[in-house]
């Protein structure tokens, strides 16, 4: 992805109050929006290191590799930086599912159909 240090890159880059920086993915084909999680350093570094996509759970405070466990790889194709310097891009090939819900985006709930009093949380 890089020649530079990924170490160097991450202490560029401005964190939430959490020290987390948002990662969005979307299809490298047809740039299809996929998903959004968070990195911390240890995440952003393995995903430079790896070439597979790597985040930071919040719920379970722990670091995951993407398909670790379900198989549903996020193989990096290319990684921007927004103009800020708080949001990090990855164009990707997904393999399977990028949502935990099945669905190949976990953005396919559209507001007009959303309910708030009957949501239940997947």
């Amino acid at each position: 992805m890089s020649n530079l240090n990924p170490h160097d890159m991450w202490a560029k880059m401005k964190k939430n109050s959490d020290g987390l920086v948002p990662a969005i993915t979307i299809d490298y084909e047809n740039g299809e929006v996929l998903m959004m999680a968070y990195m911390n350093e240890e995440a952003f570094c393995l995903t430079c290191e790896t070439g597979f996509m790597h985040y930071y759970s919040r719920s379970r405070n722990s670091l995951w590799k993407k398909g670790e466990t379900s198989g549903h790889f996020q193989k990096v194709m290319s990684a921007s930086i927004d103009c800020d310097r708080d949001t990090l891009l990855y164009k990707i090939d997904q393999t399977g599912a990028a949502c935990h819900t099945g669905n190949r985006s976990c953005f396919y709930t559209s507001l007009n159909d959303w309910d708030p009093a009957s949501d239940k949380e997947e």
